[in-house]
């Protein structure tokens, strides 16, 4: 465990920049973290808090799951995401919109989320996760940028909140399951798991096999990648923050993060 903590800290110091870093077996021993509470431009890093809110108010009966929301062509805005290139004015089942925020970090999806469930739910659900160094500001892809600030997180606030995911302490087991099981479906994988071993089809070896429910989020100057590995009948949280660092630097940085950790779950 100490030659894990030894690799983590040389690769964060290579990488150059400012990072937030925190690397936690889930029932285990080994938790290792590094300037937790340093605050961070969230990024779409937000969308995890916000899809824990989405089930939170269903859990309330407030939303269904199956409940059609109507895409308006004033909701389409752009970044990351497919829905800004579709027709206005069809309907969209919110779990759909929930999936699509998380494994395409669509922002439309996002921010009708967010007017369905209102802005409140979504600061009650991050005080409800423990994320109390963090803050909710706005939807995204409003200009200017800075009115109103930015989203913003800390690596201890992300550790915590994924933490309650990963046992089944947030709204229960079930929910809990789900919110994992649509961040396995993640189509960005180019940070933390980006180094990790290709799943061949029919492999049996329980070394060889992984998963890993993560949510990244970037902007210029900023590379996020955080989640919840499975591996070696392990399970870690990571949670990798950077900013004013290169950005191969950083994504090289965070793929190595999950590599170095998926070998210590392995071995």
């Amino acid at each position: 465990m100490k030659s894990l903590q030894e690799k983590l800290e040389t690769i964060i110091a290579a990488a150059g920049g400012q990072w937030g870093v925190v690397v936690e077996e889930i029932n285990g021993s080994f938790y290792w973290e590094h300037n937790t509470t340093q605050t961070f431009a969230a990024e779409s890093i937000i969308k995890v808090p916000i899809m824990a809110a989405v089930f939170d108010a269903a859990s309330k009966g407030n939303v269904r799951f199956d409940q059609a929301v109507r895409m308006k062509q004033t909701d389409q805005v752009a970044g990351s995401g497919v829905m800004q290139h579709l027709t206005p004015d069809a309907h969209y089942p919110v779990y759909d919109l929930i999936t699509l925020m998380i494994i395409q970090s669509d922002n439309t999806a996002t921010n009708m989320l967010i007017d369905l469930i209102g802005e409140d739910q979504v600061r009650l659900t991050m005080a409800e996760l423990g994320m109390h160094d963090s803050c909710y500001s706005r939807k995204l892809m409003l200009y200017p940028a800075d009115s109103p600030p930015n989203n913003m997180i800390t690596a201890g606030d992300i550790a915590r909140m994924l933490k309650r995911l990963a046992t089944g302490t947030f709204l229960g087991e079930h929910a809990c399951r789900q919110m994992i099981g649509i961040m396995k479906k993640q189509q960005v994988r180019n940070a933390l798991p980006a180094r990790l071993p290709r799943i061949e089809e029919g492999v049996s070896d329980a070394a060889a096999v992984w998963e890993m429910a993560n949510k990244t989020g970037w902007d210029t100057g900023r590379q996020h990648d955080v989640g919840i590995l499975f591996a070696g009948g392990k399970a870690y949280s990571l949670t990798a923050l950077s900013e004013n660092a290169p950005p191969d630097a950083s994504l090289q940085a965070m793929a190595a993060i999950g590599y170095e950790v998926y070998r210590c779950a392995v071995s």
